[in-house]
């Protein structure tokens, strides 16, 4: 029978099943939940996200009171790559790795040992002489004033006047309360190079285990690229480290026979210092180096000063230019312009540590995507060499300049 507005049960659902719950439809989007209900996913969201947030602080934090550790670790690895070769060396010709380790460091150890010595003894000798001589300079000093200036001035006045001076008592309590703080910093200097010389001899005796075990995390692809890149580091890093060496022992010698001629004090000891600090200081490690050798060389003769400021520059240059492209074009081949930059970023990043491994960091980092860098065969085009090629409208500006220079008057000839 076909539905009528008469038959009440036209419009009507379907009956459903006894004990069926009828079913609720979902709201709509931006309704209320019924009851007023927080979705079940709310409180799980808001968790997580708090627990990523402690996780954030937590890392910040420990990252912040772990910089100093982080820093010394990464001094000791690279530490560690410049005796690899030393080491592995002695270790091939039948020498167990950890005394191959242990010998390298006590020559290090006796090497700067020696050196702080002799510095010390000659900044001792020179404190000493100068002290000595402070009364003199100072009678010298008060005879030039009271003739100058017609003055009375007396040495005893001026003693007890710097004596009674509120100054001095200032500047003796200031002292006193920074012995403190002086003592503080040369044993966290003690502690921190310690832990550095640690860290360096583990890297460098466990080298072999701390490949293994960090391949072994590793796809076999990978871990030739890991072994490879760490190859690549060691002779970079080794190469930068004896090279500088090298040239730092040839700078020492220079320096040496310059202060030796002109019978500076302590010429052996300052050669060593303009070696060491010229080439482990870089760019401007030459000039700070120089500073120290001009000051004797004063005090013994002002003109001796320029002669050695003369000779510091000359040097410099001749180091720049000769000496360093042949000794390190196969160890360190990056160009002085990006070694430079690396210096700068280092600097900017690490302070001191960072100027020291900035260009074998660069350097390594350099020959080791040089491999992954597609290059093509260079078109012969002139630009390519630096010379610009001719416009549609004939001849430079320079060259039309030139033929109408030697033209002659009236003729249009030329000479």
């Amino acid at each position: 029978m076909a539905a009528t507005d008469d038959n009440p049960t036209a419009d009507r659902p379907a009956a459903l099943p006894l004990d069926t719950t009828p079913p609720v439809r979902p709201p709509a989007d931006g309704a209320a939940v019924p009851n007023g209900r927080m979705p079940r996913w709310l409180p799980r969201a808001m968790v997580l996200a708090l627990a990523l947030f402690a996780t954030f602080q937590l890392g910040s934090w420990a990252f912040h009171q772990l910089t100093g550790l982080l820093i010394n670790v990464l001094i000791a690895f690279f530490l560690a790559l410049a005796v690899e070769p030393a080491v592995s060396w002695m270790a091939a010709h039948g020498l167990r790795r950890g005394l191959a380790t242990f010998l390298v460091f006590l020559g290090l150890t006796v090497l700067a040992a020696g050196f702080v010595t002799l510095l010390s003894s000659m900044l001792a000798g020179q404190v000493i002489k100068m002290v000595e001589g402070f009364p003199d300079y100072l009678d010298s000093v008060i005879r030039w004033v009271n003739h100058t200036f017609h003055s009375h001035l007396r040495r005893v006045d001026i003693q007890e006047g710097l004596l009674h001076s509120d100054w001095l008592r200032k500047y003796a309590q200031n002292s006193a309360a920074g012995v403190l703080d002086v003592s503080a910093q040369v044993l966290g200097g003690l502690f921190q190079l310690l832990t550095v010389a640690l860290f360096s001899f583990y890297f460098a005796a466990d080298g072999p285990r701390l490949r293994r075990a960090l391949c072994s995390v590793l796809p076999p692809a990978r871990q030739a690229e890991v072994l490879r890149a760490w190859e690549i580091a060691v002779d970079k890093t080794g190469g930068y480290l004896y090279s500088r060496g090298l040239m730092a022992l040839i700078s020492g010698l220079a320096h040496y026979v310059l202060l030796q001629v002109l019978d500076v004090p302590y010429a052996s000891v300052l050669g060593v210092w303009v070696g060491l600090v010229s080439q482990f200081i870089p760019t401007i490690g030459t000039y700070l180096a120089g500073a120290l050798p001009m000051l004797l060389a004063f005090t013994t003769n002002p003109w001796y000063a320029v002669w050695v400021l003369a000779f510091v520059v000359v040097y410099q240059q001749f180091e720049n230019y000769v000496l360093q492209p042949k000794l390190t074009s196969r160890s360190v081949d990056i160009h002085p312009a990006v070694a430079f930059g690396s210096v700068i970023a280092g600097t900017a990043l690490l302070g001191a540590v960072g100027a020291l491994i900035a260009i074998p960091a660069v350097a390594t980092l350099q020959a080791f995507l040089g491999a992954y860098v597609k290059r093509y065969a260079v078109t012969d085009d002139p630009r390519v060499h630096g010379h610009r090629s001719r416009g549609p409208g004939g001849p430079g500006a320079l060259v039309r300049v030139r033929r109408l220079w030697h033209r002659r008057p009236g003729t249009g000839e030329t000479f």
